[in-house]
């Protein structure tokens, strides 16, 4: 009973200390089990940021290498922001390039500041923002926090020529910038280099992140032309900065690829530096695909370019110029003969990793949401509890019905592993005899505890099996917490505002430890002194560790321990025999 009462809390206290590590590792602090790995340094930010076209023409990138020498040569373009707002989504478009430089989405306040929204594309030489500080809900004030410098746009343009590109001035056909009760409305961007004429069209449609990009070219030359259309991505390889140490949110930027062959490749940063300027070098993705679609993910929200199915395309990584990368699909248009015309149309959803939203938008888009190893119970775990929330319209009251009916389910098993926990309380006395009599003689110990647990008819692994299911159920809640947008900034009642953020009143993480303190008085006293201190110590270590874990996963554990308590009560006073009790 000692060794498997050691082992359970073995494997819970790892369980809760690799969740740990991989929170401090998600918000950019050192690893306890993993060398740190070499990440790349941001010093020369600032100046990448503001890079020029006439120097751009350094980058490695081949979708931007390619096209920057002609932009050297090209008149001076004046550049304009073009504002398209919609009911979700509010895009600024440049008119050098026609790229979109930022993105704010309107239903989703920012983590760190509930007065302004998630701005996703954006690009600025580092600035400062505002963060609540206090402890225990006392001593609140506000300090200013250093914010790196940032680049994140969607690119696109034309390879193979002297052709127009995202660093070519484009001009602006008059119409509505505003949705303002119409379903859509198009952008056209129209540029004309050497005789090519590139015309972009970029439909914003109401109630949708996905905006329709269209790219249509003219040959107005004497000469075939064979362009090809590249959709790119790129992003500055800074560590994102967390929002305290209490924050709850576990932030990272990637680029991921996904094909039906390879399916979801989650890449870094890093391994794209590792391959700068080593032509042997080979990416660590598929690089020619009839489907799929390249994006860069973050934490609970996502930018994918998804070009049309059954289209051949080229899948680049790069480093495009110092701490800027890039994830690109090159799709070629084949020959454009004198005075023809050539197309090619894709999406470009930007938005929040909502798994309904994903589902549609494309295949493997949902994958984008990073359960880690727990995938298979987490997917199945949240559709439950999406059923759940239908009815509820709330998520904390859905995590304690989904509590619930856990508990139930489980209900049989732990009947039984409270029945031998019960009987275990009676032979313990003996237990202990043994131990003293035959405690220079293990092996004769060993056999005569094995002849008591089979005199008296108990298992000593009865009350493993329902703590052992707990614990990927737990592992897993923790990731869905982590991974869905749909928890973030979720109230449950009063001052639980945020489930996927940790209790700032720390009132669940109290309960939890007197929820715990209870359950542990109530389970059978170890015969080992030093294990009963050590079981009584554990559940305010738990306590201490869950007051940085998301307030949704401490309350499923609260609510968990108030059941544990009373269907230990139902067992030990309606099915264990008195004898045992």
């Amino acid at each position: 009973m000692d060794i498997k009462r050691t082992v359970l809390w073995v494997i819970f206290s790892m369980s809760l200390l690799l969740l740990w590590d991989n929170w401090m590792r998600h918000n950019g602090k050192q690893s306890m089990f993993f060398p740190a790995t070499t990440a790349q340094q941001a010093k020369n930010a600032s100046a990448s940021a503001t890079t020029t076209p006439t120097n751009a023409a350094a980058s490695a990138s081949a979708a931007t290498a390619a096209t920057d020498t002609a932009a050297i040569f090209a008149p001076v373009f004046r550049s304009e922001t073009i504002t398209i707002t919609t009911d979700l989504i509010k895009a600024d478009i440049d008119t050098v390039g026609g790229e979109i430089k930022r993105l704010e989405l309107l239903k989703y306040p920012d983590s760190d500041d509930p007065k302004k929204n998630v701005v996703l594309f954006d690009s600025h030489s580092g600035k400062t923002r505002i963060e609540q500080t206090g402890f225990f809900g006392l001593f609140k004030g506000t300090k200013e926090v250093p914010v790196p410098a940032r680049t994140y746009a969607a690119q696109t343009g034309l390879l193979g020529g002297n052709f127009p590109n995202h660093k070519s001035g484009f001009v602006a056909l008059p119409g509505p910038r505003s949705l303002e009760g119409a379903n859509e409305l198009n952008l056209v961007l129209e540029s004309e280099q050497a005789g090519v004429k590139l015309i972009k069209t970029l439909t914003f449609k109401k109630g949708s992140y996905v905006i329709d990009v269209k790219h249509t070219v003219a040959n107005n030359t004497a000469a075939a032309i064979a362009p090809s259309v590249y959709l790119q991505l790129i992003h500055d390889g800074n560590k994102p900065t967390s929002g305290g140490m209490l924050s709850g949110q576990t932030e990272f930027y990637a680029p991921a690829v996904y094909t039906e062959a390879k399916h979801f490749q989650k890449l870094s940063f890093e391994d794209i530096e590792k391959r700068h300027g080593k032509a042997d070098a080979k990416p660590d993705h598929e690089t020619v695909s009839e489907n799929g679609w390249v994006s860069m993910i973050q934490h609970f929200f996502v930018s994918a370019f998804i070009p049309e199915d059954k289209v051949k395309r080229e899948i680049r990584t790069e480093r495009v110029r110092e701490n800027i990368y890039s994830v690109s699909s090159v799709i070629a248009l084949g020959s454009v003969a004198p005075g023809a015309t050539a197309s090619s149309n894709a999406r470009l959803y930007s938005g929040p990793q909502e798994s309904a939203i994903l589902e549609k938008v494309a295949p493997g888009m949902e994958l984008v949401k990073d359960y880690w190893y727990f995938a298979m119970i987490a997917k199945p775990m949240f559709w439950v509890m999406e059923l759940i929330h239908s009815i509820l319209n709330n998520w904390g009251w859905t995590i304690v019905v989904f509590t619930i009916a856990i508990k139930l389910a489980l209900f049989p098993l732990s009947a039984a592993g409270y029945r031998s926990m019960a009987k275990m309380k009676v032979v313990t006395p003996k237990m202990t005899a043994l131990k003293e009599k035959y405690k220079n003689e293990p092996q004769k110990l060993n056999v005569a505890m094995m002849e008591l647990y089979k005199t008296e008819k108990i298992n000593p692994l009865g009350g493993c099996l329902p703590i052992l299911i707990q614990m990927p159920i737990f592992l897993s809640l923790y990731w869905v917490l982590q991974a869905s947008v749909e928890m973030r900034g979720a109230p449950w009642v009063g001052w639980i505002t945020d489930l996927s953020k940790p209790d700032p009143w720390f009132i669940l993480p109290v309960l939890y430890a007197i929820s715990m303190y209870i359950t542990t008085k109530l389970s059978p006293a170890p015969a080992d002194p030093v294990q009963a201190k050590m079981m009584l110590f554990m559940p305010l270590l738990f306590s201490v560790m869950f007051l940085f874990f998301p307030s949704g996963l401490v309350l499923y554990w609260v609510v968990n321990n108030v059941l544990s308590i009373g269907q230990q009560w139902v067992i030990n006073n309606k099915i264990v025999p008195p004898e045992h009790r």
